[in-house]
């Protein structure tokens, strides 16, 4: 039975004319209320998926329903109960944020007495208030990002598709934006489809997550489920110098199964081995590295696991993660 919130997927197929499946066969079931994250690199099949569930592309073969409507059959219904944020926003620079949340209510069928109480009181939640009589021409790509997101609530959408809605924002505003996000799902009981390629983001924001891959979900459960499937740690080590790789790799095999990473020496740890008897190996062997870590099973470990690959989203993590055990 289709829920009023809910999103259901069988067997969804979009192919190109002269090209690959972009998705190739998933299914997936979002529950009214949840968060679902759509994790994969550019490229893997995530907005295409997004495209086809919010009406914007027909599916080749396959069925999925939003809101308990078909998006083949009943378009027009879908289209009345979602809100979308995509990743280019569609921002006129010449209007101000309180002229295009007046003109969204107004495409949207916003009763005209509720289009100004329900603008200023979108821009407080995302907080541009201060900034709603400006031209969009001199936001910054925060700011824009938010504006977006206000658009896509204003007529009250029962399910939110946010399309990679952080790429490229400074740490402050997508904090903002994850906030309102979940502010979102706890009081008004949204319905929330995510796709990113920032691991933190599925970890800190959604209550499942599906892993796409070449357009193929290769994983999908709790960010805590997919981890424990890892189950164990990896040291990462960093080289003094770029010619010492090989042979810290050839140290560290010793300890584990190797990981193909781009910055440091990495080995997944057999059980029972801890990051003590790395360092203890590595004093007695005079290795010589800069840094030495211990890293708690993380979603892109999951992900290295099931494809291979890393996520680009982790690399630019990465060079701000300062968590773990540290030897320098």
């Amino acid at each position: 039975m289709s829920q009023p919130n809910g999103i259901e997927v069988e067997d969804l197929v979009r192919e190109y004319r002269k090209g690959p499946r972009a998705v190739d066969g998933i299914d997936l079931s979002v529950a009214p209320g949840e968060i679902y994250g759509f994790l994969g690199p550019n490229g893997a099949g995530k907005s295409t998926t997004v495209h086809v569930l919010t009406t914007l592309l027909p599916p080749t073969s396959g069925t999925a329903r939003v809101g308990g409507y078909d998006v083949v059959k009943d378009g027009p219904k879908v289209r009345g109960l979602i809100g979308v944020a995509l990743q280019e926003a569609a921002l006129d620079p010449l209007l101000t944020a309180r002229d295009h949340l007046r003109l969204q209510a107004t495409l949207q069928g916003v009763p005209k007495q509720e289009r100004e109480t329900r603008s200023d009181d979108l821009l407080v939640r995302v907080g541009l208030a201060e900034a709603a009589d400006r031209k969009v021409a001199g936001y910054s790509g925060g700011m824009k990002r938010r504006l977006d997101l206000a658009l896509a609530l204003v007529h009250g959408p029962r399910v939110l598709f946010l399309d990679e809605p952080t790429t490229g924002l400074d740490p402050q505003s997508r904090t903002a934006l994850w906030e309102e996000v979940a502010r979102l799902r706890r009081e008004d009981g949204v319905t929330v489809f995510l796709t990113t390629q920032y691991l933190e983001e599925a970890d800190v924001l959604a209550d499942r997550v599906g892993i796409i891959d070449r357009g193929t979900i290769v994983a999908e459960g709790t960010p805590a489920d997919l981890k424990a499937e890892i189950g164990r740690p990896s040291v990462h080590a960093i080289p003094r110098r770029d010619d010492d790789r090989a042979g810290i790799a050839e140290f560290l095999a010793r300890f584990g199964e190797p990981l193909d990473t781009t910055r440091d020496v990495a080995v997944r740890l057999r059980d029972g081995l801890g990051l003590t008897d790395i360092v203890r190996a590595v004093d007695a062997d005079g290795i010589d590295v800069v840094d030495l870590e211990l890293r708690a099973p993380t979603l892109d470990d999951v992900f290295l696991a099931k494809t291979g690959r890393t996520l680009e989203g982790a690399t630019e993590e990465a060079e701000t993660d300062h968590q773990g055990k540290r030897r320098r």
